[in-house]
């Protein structure tokens, strides 16, 4: 399935060329064909579900409580020098409003300054990604960890400088940390 995608980018590419698209793509970092192949192949399995598509899951353990998730969370966190930067409290505020007892919803937000500075540096729209959040949501089986797909952001655009991307790769590592000792409520 990826080969034939990657022939038809390839075919596109080239029908395309006098739009700058050759340009564009010797822009790229290497292997963004590849991961392109990976997020359309999640594309179709998720149905169309682009957040699905686009985001890393990871389902909590059974018997490991939210607050072992929180304690695993802010451990991550401190070990890798990543700044907890705010928290959304969602089922608690609905409760609030509604009077009602609501499935649990929680989102975590985390920054490395520097990090941060320099993705905004090299793109100004990578602000809309700013701060890194995991979200613990409730769901019928259990309690899941969501994070957004940093793969895509790394290695499907623009060739990074250096420094940048072993930055970005450092909190890659930090995100996925987060959901993997979470889910297992490791601190």
């Amino acid at each position: 399935m990826r080969t034939s995608f990657a022939l038809a980018m390839l075919v596109f590419a080239l029908a395309l060329s006098g739009c700058g698209t050759l340009r564009t793509a010797s822009q790229l970092e290497d292997g963004a064909g590849d991961e392109a192949g990976r997020l359309w192949d999640r594309w179709i399995e998720a149905g169309g579900d682009i957040a699905t598509t686009t985001t890393w899951s990871r389902k909590v353990a059974p018997g490991v409580s939210v607050a072992e998730v929180e304690e695993a969370l802010a451990s991550v966190a401190a070990e890798d020098n990543v700044k907890e930067v705010g928290m959304l409290p969602l089922s608690r505020e609905l409760e609030a409003r509604t009077g009602k007892p609501q499935r649990f919803l929680k989102v975590y937000s985390y920054c490395n300054p520097e990090t941060a500075r320099q993705m905004v540096d090299f793109s100004p729209a990578m602000a809309a990604y700013l701060p890194c959040r995991v979200t613990l949501v409730e769901q019928a089986d259990g309690l899941w960890l969501y994070t957004l797909n940093l793969d895509m952001l790394i290695h499907m655009g623009r060739k990074m400088p250096p420094e940048l991307r072993a930055s970005a790769l450092r909190m890659r590592g930090t995100m996925v940390k987060l959901l993997d000792r979470g889910a297992r409520g490791e601190f």
